[in-house]
């Protein structure tokens, strides 16, 4: 884990592995697991779960139920800090900063809310966070774990 105290941004991609049966999946659910008891500070903006849903459905291959279900649960954690708002400001804000950084909007509007909200860490199974300066970004997986998800997915 980090050595910071928080408070940390989930990326869909943590939240997705950690709600498969993926052999790497410890990583992302060991943060999930100190969000849900408080141990940690977690911010996770709403349309972070509706992503993750796609992943877990497109990706890896549960069912509309079956990742309805597991992420209706997530949402039931109420130590977590669930961040609601999208406004005109945050989405353009987002969208520069994608531009500038030159990925994709969503991780521009991420990163526009960790900003907002006061993150110290992004955490993250990719290193496109990286290209911020506002905040840390913690690639939850190594190298290789990365690979053997990318064999576990059949990539």
């Amino acid at each position: 884990m980090s050595d910071t105290n928080g408070p940390y941004l989930f990326d869909v991609g943590v939240i997705a592995l950690a709600h498969t049966d993926a052999p790497v999946r410890d990583a992302a659910l060991s943060y999930v697991r100190d969000a849900i008891t408080g141990d940690i500070d977690a911010v996770v903006p709403y349309p972070a779960v509706f992503g993750a849903h796609t992943v877990l459905t497109t990706y890896y291959g549960l069912s509309n139920e079956d990742a309805s279900r597991l992420l209706q649960n997530f949402m039931d954690a109420r130590r977590i800090h669930w961040y609601d708002g999208i406004p005109e400001s945050v989405v353009r804000d987002g969208l520069a900063l994608a531009s500038d950084a030159n990925v994709g909007g969503w991780d521009g509007y991420y990163a526009q809310v960790a900003i907002e909200e006061g993150v110290t860490t992004v955490l993250t199974i990719d290193d496109d966070f990286e290209r911020f300066d506002a905040f840390e970004t913690e690639v939850i997986l190594s190298p290789e774990e990365f690979r053997e998800l990318n064999r576990f997915l059949g990539g």
